[in-house]
């Protein structure tokens, strides 16, 4: 039962990708009012979800020094993962013939944070049904935004947006991918789900305050930082009212 709940989590988040069509519809300065919204509600459930979910289950197991030091290598995965895909620039102009290559490692940078977000997915079900639910929802959370912007830029780099939307679906269908590897593995090492949590709350915490934060930070304007503020203290909300609801 538990690989099937993985299996949906894992396929529903998948399908966020299909958002992105919404960037052909909305208005620039609508779209990117509604991004920067929803960058500061992700933020704010995955801080809600580290500090009220993720980092309480992972006490409550161990409260070693060796969950402090996989806590931060979580944080150091992802500052690698990004040095990783953001390695390669190319000064050619995009068109249908030649799509820039930015839109090739978008998909590639994509398609391996969605690999790891399963693996999140999968360990968090394989520790406790509620967390998967939460963390499940945090992902979710995260996806918007991400997969709309991620869309844009496939349509920046050249591509139709038909073959756009398709290789963006392709680079989210990794994630099931990851919640498999992360059910056969769990299932077989207890450590592996002593790892997955620590490494999901270093991971949640420094996508919040390296890559979501910072970008709210570019916009000044007294409104804007109200709007950004009502979004972040929306996810925490509504991350502290699943405390109470899936108890």
């Amino acid at each position: 039962m538990t690989l099937i709940y993985i299996l949906l989590a894992s396929i529903i988040t998948s399908l966020i990708s299909l958002l992105g069509i919404l960037v052909l519809t909305v208005s620039k300065n609508n779209l990117n009012r509604l991004i920067m919204f929803l960058v500061s509600f992700s933020a704010g459930t995955l801080i809600g979800d580290t500090f009220f979910h993720l980092l309480p289950e992972a006490v409550a197991k161990n409260n070693g020094l060796e969950l402090w030091i996989t806590l931060v290598a979580g944080v150091l995965l992802f500052f690698v993962l990004e040095k990783i895909v953001h390695w390669r620039h190319c000064h050619l102009s995009p068109n249908e013939n030649h799509p820039h290559p930015v839109g090739m490692m978008n998909l590639v940078g994509d398609g391996l944070h969605n690999l790891i977000d399963g693996f999140i997915i999968a360990g968090s079900f394989l520790v406790d049904f509620r967390l998967g639910i939460v963390t499940t929802i945090a992902v979710i959370a995260h996806e918007i935004p991400q997969e709309l912007g991620d869309f844009g830029t496939l349509l920046h780099a050249g591509y139709k947006p038909k073959r756009a939307l398709a290789l963006n679906l392709l680079s989210a269908s990794f994630s099931v991918i990851g919640a498999v590897l992360a059910w056969f593995f769990g299932t077989n090492s207890q450590g592996f789900i002593d790892l997955i949590i620590p490494l999901t709350a270093g991971s949640f915490i420094y996508i919040a305050t390296a890559d979501l934060i910072p970008e709210l930070k570019k916009e000044v304007s007294l409104l804007s930082g109200l709007r950004q503020f009502a979004g972040i203290i929306l996810g925490l909300g509504i991350m502290l009212l699943l405390k109470f609801i899936i108890a």
